[in-house]
């Protein structure tokens, strides 16, 4: 394996790519084996919206709804390139999104 496949990413080890809110009333949010690495960056996931798209865990419930409460793609430290990656896809879906009169 070449030092480029084994680069890690700018954005790996930032403190604007991580934090755990241990003072939070729901931390952690999601069951984990490892607190000290569960990532508060993204409490509600962005990636909500882009439904089957958004590469998550999750399941959809009988009334339609998006069950994500088995995922940790948000709360993983890799999560954050995973997310940032998909914010064309989300802006695109907010293009497509009929506003609603006011």
């Amino acid at each position: 394996m070449s030092a480029e496949n084994t680069k890690k990413p700018e954005w790996y080890g930032k403190h604007y790519a991580f934090f755990t809110n241990r003072a939070c009333e729901y931390f952690p949010c999601h069951e984990t084996a490892d607190e000290a690495a569960f990532n508060c960056l993204f409490c509600y996931c962005p990636l909500y919206m882009l439904g089957e798209k958004c590469g998550g865990n999750f399941k959809y419930l009988e009334n339609g709804s998006k069950d994500c409460s088995r995922c940790l793609l948000p709360h993983r430290r890799e999560g954050y390139g995973h997310i940032i990656r998909k914010y064309r896809e989300i802006a695109e879906a907010m293009r497509r999104t009929p506003e609603k009169p006011e």
